[in-house]
């Protein structure tokens, strides 16, 4: 992969003097989300930025949530390079971090355990920052040491067996493997976990078949935590493999080899032990290395692994997140293997009922369980990073039982926690299938914000009245504010900083996997006046075609001044432009391969563009075409 890259100019030969509804509506949005991250700041934080929320929280559940809920504050400053919201995004990460250490359970301004389900939740808004200035010391300095807790270098944190090549407990951080649990670091979660099936099979409290295991029962409860203890805390679970992210973040600063070496030789690891599985991705491996080894030889039955709590889709996801990191950092495909071979073996295991394939989502002693109709989703995010046939297939094959061209965002009330909606629909709109996308998708987002906007301003939006509140504003399917551990997502219901709109249409791809995979892009942007990511206030872009060798994309200018952009190939400059032309349906090549094109765009006018690429050619980094990692201050060491 190659590296350092210059700037390059593009004059334009063709515009057309016209501005198109989408551009006028994608501005206006931005100007909303700009006055409602104010808005959600003021109402929920006080002066200092501290949350007007508890004077303590015991248990281990929740310093993720309120990362969570302002963390799209940093990745609205990369879309738009708006000053005011980027100081709000760095005064919330300070402030949460400082809170939740004062609760106890944040510990070197790192999670001091938990799993990576909640970590990589969490560490979306560290990973956002990456997006923003590269060069903040503040920000390169705990990438590394958060990294560090989990390559066997940092004592206090000894998550990692380096002669075994395993994260030794499915929670861990700053304070290391927690092997075991207590009843107060679950405790605070009793109630949410009352309606989850048992984690296990033969609690005698609580009967498997009963189907839910009610958790507030305190024997129930002390049954649980002791079997925990016996079979699932100690040793690694595919869950860890969001773990990657942290490594490929801290590369991304440093180019530390070191680090992207871990992520490879982890992955593979996993990999290893799913052929050695029958093609399965086993779901625990004990402090020794062997797949079962605290669950009587079984592959199943681990911590957020193939019976409990959700299944597949915590196999699934962390896989796709890890694969996607190994094949950024490297540029070789073939790490994307993990990923295919778990989605096909999981759409082997199914059945076809009534014209529509049911996947197992579960797997109990009796076997395979759990059947319900097949997504797309995962399947997207595995194809927007490789944009191959075989890929797009395993996408195709998944059609039938519920309508892809559907846009759905808040045409009725409904929970906006991991906001991410619409990502088939995105899908059937960039392969040519959704033409009236682009309008659709915006109003729903606006319309998204006038409910979360309504919440907000509400009686039930004021945080003094949390301990009260049954339902949000009224809405019968929000979340209900009176269970113990429903209150920490608040936050989240209530935020009208959401813009899935402007991800998929100006960067040309999916929202991230919300725990913990990267917000990756076709193309990003930078302002070459104010030298910040992302698009002068008056333009606006959308990206209309993508392929493994180039992609279209139309940039409008809705004001009366030239402005000139910087279009960056990749959300990590990851992908080299080889060829550019602005009649959208050719392009000539450039003397020498870029990260990133220059061009000037008149008033009121709008250009389409073709540019070829070649993908994943170059070493990912954080850099920006005026800030240079050889040009950082070094990061600062601790003293010994």
């Amino acid at each position: 992969m190659s590296g350092d890259a210059a700037l390059s100019r593009y004059t334009l030969t063709h515009s057309e003097p016209v501005v198109p509804q989408w551009a006028l509506e994608q501005v206006s949005l931005k100007q909303r989300l700009s006055a409602g991250a104010h808005e959600f700041v003021a109402r929920y934080t006080g002066p200092d930025g501290t949350l007007t929320w508890r004077e303590s929280w015991p248990g281990m559940d929740g310093s993720d949530d309120p990362y969570e809920a302002f963390q799209y504050l940093a990745l609205f400053y990369a879309l738009t390079g708006d000053e005011s919201v980027y100081e709000l995004a760095r005064k919330m990460w300070e402030s949460i971090t400082w809170q939740w250490t004062q609760y106890g359970q944040i510990h070197r301004e790192f999670d001091g355990y938990y799993d990576w389900m909640h970590h990589g939740e969490a560490n979306l808004f560290h990973y956002f920052f990456g997006l923003t200035k590269p060069e903040s010391l503040q920000d390169r300095t705990r990438a590394d040491r958060f990294a560090r807790m989990y390559t066997g270098e940092d004592p206090e944190a000894p998550n990692y067996d380096t002669e075994t090549g395993i994260i030794r407990a499915p929670q861990s951080g700053s304070r290391g493997p927690r092997l075991q649990v207590t009843k107060e670091d679950l405790g605070t979660h009793r109630g949410v976990l009352d309606d989850y099936l048992a984690p296990f099979e033969d609690m005698k409290t609580s009967p498997f078949a009963l189907g839910t295991c009610n958790w507030s029962d305190d024997a129930v409860f002390d049954e649980v935590v002791r079997l925990m203890n016996e079979r699932t805390t100690r040793g690694d679970v595919p869950l860890n493999m969001n773990a990657t992210g942290q490594m490929a973040h801290a590369y991304m600063y440093s180019g530390d080899e070191s680090l992207k070496d871990w992520v490879t030789d982890y992955l593979l690891r996993w990999r290893t032990r799913a052929i050695e599985n029958g093609g399965i991705l086993p779901d625990n491996v004990g402090l020794s290395g062997k797949v079962g080894e605290y669950l009587d030889g079984k592959w199943w039955g681990g911590h957020y692994g193939w019976r409990w709590p959700h299944g597949f889709l915590t196999i699934i996801e962390p896989t796709i997140n890890a694969c996607s990191n190994a094949y950024l950092l490297t540029g070789d495909s073939s790490f994307l293997a993990l990923a295919r071979e778990q989605i096909d073996a999981n759409y082997a295991l199914g059945e076809d009922r009534d014209g529509m394939r049911f996947t197992p989502h579960k797997h109990f002693d009796a076997g395979w369980t759990d059947f319900r109709p097949i997504t797309p989703f995962h399947s997207i995010h595995l194809w927007t990073k490789s944009l191959a046939k075989e890929d797009q297939d395993r996408v195709e094959r998944s059609r039938g039982g519920f309508d892809w061209s559907h846009v759905s965002i808040a045409e009725k009330p409904f929970s906006a926690k991991h906001y991410n909606t619409n990502t088939t629909a995105w899908y059937e709109y960039i392969t040519g299938n959704l033409p009236n996308y682009p309008l659709e998708i915006l109003a729903a987002n606006n319309r998204l914000i006038d409910q979360q906007l309504a919440r907000m301003r509400s009686g039930d939006g004021d945080p003094l009245t949390w301990d009260t509140v049954e339902q949000i504003n009224g809405y019968p399917d929000s979340l209900s504010m009176q269970v113990d551990g429903y209150a920490i997502h608040a936050w989240q219901e209530f935020c009208p900083v959401y813009f899935e709109s402007l991800v998929q249409l100006q960067w040309g791809a999916p929202m991230h996997i919300s725990h913990g995979g990267f917000q990756h892009a076709t193309f990003r942007y930078y302002n070459s006046a104010t030298q910040r990511p992302g698009l002068p206030d008056s333009v606006a872009a959308l990206v209309t075609r993508i392929s493994a060798t180039d992609a279209d994309v139309q940039l409008a200018n809705t004001g009366d001044e030239e402005v000139t952009i910087i279009i960056q190939a990749g959300a990590f400059g990851e992908h080299l432009i080889t060829g550019v032309g602005d009649n959208a349906e050719d392009s000539a090549p450039l003397a020498e391969p870029t990260p990133w094109l220059e061009i000037s765009i008149p008033g009121n006018v709008t250009v389409s563009l073709r540019l070829t690429m070649d993908r994943y050619s170059r070493t990912p980094r954080y850099d920006t075409p005026w800030s240079a990692r050889a040009d950082w201050s070094p990061l600062i060491s601790s003293r010994q």
